[in-house]
């Protein structure tokens, strides 16, 4: 794995506390899983498929959503220190790997993503500074992390819309007495703007670009992938397809 810089300075904000929601990665990113296996085909998109990958067979599941999940948290302990993220999860190979660097990390008991969520916020001190960040951010930069916070410091109730607007990558409350109600998922951005979140548009692609599909993956290698993600890609080259016109528009 990529270090989760544990050992690396900070950008400077140790008042924040992050929650970090991250499926086992032996179950999540099945759609993008499905979608990769046809790209090695050719299936989907027609043709293309041995100028896509590398002699053997590409990355599977678990070694994607890992990598996914490493470059985000990377970017997080960069951000605000290992010790303020709080992980939760039931995959015992991140679970681990982050434990180890200081990482808080609370075993998902399930209910989906916003139960996740929920179990992390409990973790963290009440009437601080407060994010949930998904967890599938891979092209995620400190720097623009880093950003955002300091945009939602100077509210109280705040969310950044995922690419399309429809959705929530970061949600934040700053010195509020409680923290909030998650409602990541479709449609969340609107939900969050409906409890009284402040929407910000802000103009940092890294950071409001998940990954769901084939579409969103090669958008994060336009924009520039994390070491965890453009190590499991090696072998793929989904830009050479993508650009060849076998893949989604870009």
């Amino acid at each position: 794995m990529s270090e989760p810089a544990s050992d690396i300075p900070t950008t400077g904000l140790p008042d924040w506390h992050l929650v970090i929601p991250v499926k086992d990665a032996a179950v999540g990113k099945s759609r993008l899983a499905r979608a990769l296996e046809e790209v090695e085909l050719g299936v989907r998109f027609g043709g293309g498929a041995e100028s896509a990958r590398g002699p053997d067979r590409g990355p599977d599941r678990e070694t994607i959503g890992r990598a996914l999940a490493r470059d985000t948290l990377r970017a997080a302990c960069l951000t605000v220190g290992a010790e303020r993220v709080v992980l939760v999860t039931t995959d015992e190979v991140i679970a681990t790997e982050f434990r180890d660097h200081g990482v808080t990390t609370v075993r998902d008991v399930g209910g989906g993503l916003n139960a996740a969520v929920a179990l992390g916020l409990a973790r963290t001190p009440p009437g601080g500074n407060v994010a949930a960040l998904l967890g599938d951010l891979p092209a995620l930069a400190p720097a623009d992390l880093e950003h955002a916070l300091r945009v939602a410091g100077t509210h109280g109730q705040s969310f950044v819309p995922d690419a399309d607007g429809s959705g929530t990558v970061l949600r934040a409350s700053s010195g509020q007495p409680g923290h909030f109600t998650p409602r990541f998922g479709p449609r969340s951005a609107a939900l969050h703007a409906v409890d009284g979140a402040v929407r910000l548009d802000l103009e940092l692609p890294r950071l409001r670009t998940d990954v769901d599909d084939v579409r969103s993956l090669v958008r994060v290698l336009e924009l520039g992938a994390g070491p965890s993600t453009t190590a499991a890609l090696a072998d793929l080259d989904l830009l050479g397809w993508a650009h060849a016109g076998h893949g989604p528009r870009l």
